[in-house]
């Protein structure tokens, strides 16, 4: 997790003043296309009113009070939040120690080959670590779980990929917030609101590192979230 609170506020200070300076039929970033067949709107129907399954709740950031309970559907978990920008894992252009003041060689789930995930290419999420506020496993979480991210009226399809501090959420790859159109410079981007995450039960990505088999089976399990729920 990242302490930026005064970086993010600035960059969205920016952020309002380029799209103020947009032409009517521009935006302020570019994003790809809109993945699987399930629209964003479907999906965030389903989760207007939470019932919390946490003990309590997490902070997003350090120095934040805690707002976010996790939330309890048919066949999912989920929680609205902000994106902090997890570079960790294998070392590459964007993702080292030298882009990232915080950088970890490793993920807490590896490919399938044994090597750590990469934050740059794979689009993944960071969930809490298991502490009296919640144990995700106990939860039907797994790594490799896939989790439907939601940002700007866009779903893009990750991975439980790596566990991050105990009493904070919010955080997910250099990979996802980029294919969300959210600044994912390590040190400095992310967002701080605006993002929902579910996490879809009992289901594993294979291998982790697929993105494709990840949206593949994130479109099924998304359907079957809208019947179920």
């Amino acid at each position: 997790m990242r302490t930026r609170t005064l970086a993010l506020t600035a960059s969205a200070g920016a952020a309002l003043l380029a799209t103020a300076l947009l032409p009517t039929n521009a935006t302020a970033r570019e994003t790809g296309p809109q993945e699987g067949t399930v629209s964003a709107a479907d999906l965030l129907a389903k989760v207007t009113s939470c019932s919390r399954i946490s003990n309590g709740k997490y902070r997003t950031d350090e120095e934040t009070s805690a707002t976010v309970p996790v939330c309890g559907k048919n066949g999912a978990v989920f929680w609205k939040a902000d994106m902090d920008i997890d570079c960790d894992g294998r070392i590459t252009t964007q993702c080292n120690a030298g882009t990232d003041p915080w950088f970890q060689d490793d993920t807490a789930f590896h490919q399938s080959d044994g090597k750590p995930l990469s934050a740059e290419k794979l689009p993944y999420v960071v969930v809490p670590s298991s502490s009296s506020i919640w144990n995700y496993a106990g939860a039907g979480i797994k790594g490799g779980g896939v989790v439907a991210v939601i940002y700007n009226n866009k779903v893009e399809y990750a991975v439980v990929g790596d566990t991050g501090p105990d009493q904070i959420i919010g955080e997910a790859s250099y990979a996802t917030a980029k294919a969300l159109g959210i600044d994912p410079d390590p040190e400095t981007g992310g967002t701080d609101s605006g993002v929902t995450y579910i996490v879809f039960k009992n289901n594993q990505t294979s291998p982790i590192e697929s993105h494709g088999a990840a949206v593949t089976l994130g479109d099924s399990l998304a359907k079957k979230f809208l019947q179920d729920n």
